[in-house]
């Protein structure tokens, strides 16, 4: 199964081949390992809203990064941009994912504490100092 984690630019859409035309620009469509979920998308969007070129991925797609440049040898420059950028809205997306976990798992806590004598229970618990084992 692949993870969020294993996100990775894997190719060109075989498809859409990027090809000189008589315009000034190159479109580029560049292939993810495999579908980003919806919410990565959107980030991954906004993270590149400000870059040079225009640089979007379909949030119901996920699997293509659509791009352009003006010439080839701009190619591995924008490249080297976006396995960077994926690589850093991969890096939010799951920090924001485990702080929402985070945040949930003090929200249940809380609510343990509140309760009765399971709540009693778990702040004495809590409040016990272990001693740690020394080699």
């Amino acid at each position: 199964m692949e993870g969020i984690s294993d996100i990775k630019i894997i190719g060109i859409d075989e498809k859409r081949p990027p090809t000189i035309r008589k315009e000034p620009y190159i479109d580029i469509h560049f292939k993810l390992s495999h579908q980003a979920p919806s919410d990565w998308c959107k980030d991954f969007n906004n993270l590149l809203a400000k870059h040079p070129q225009t640089i979007h991925i379909n949030d119901k797609e996920g699997v293509f990064i659509k791009t352009w440049v003006r010439t080839p040898d701009d190619i591995v420059d924008l490249f080297d941009d976006l396995k960077t950028s994926v690589m850093e809205c991969t890096r939010q997306y799951i920090e924001r994912i485990e702080l929402s976990t985070r945040q949930a798992n003090d929200g249940n806590n809380t609510q343990q504490e509140a309760t009765g004598e399971q709540g009693r229970l778990n702040k004495i618990i809590a409040s016990l100092e272990f001693d740690e084992i020394t080699e």
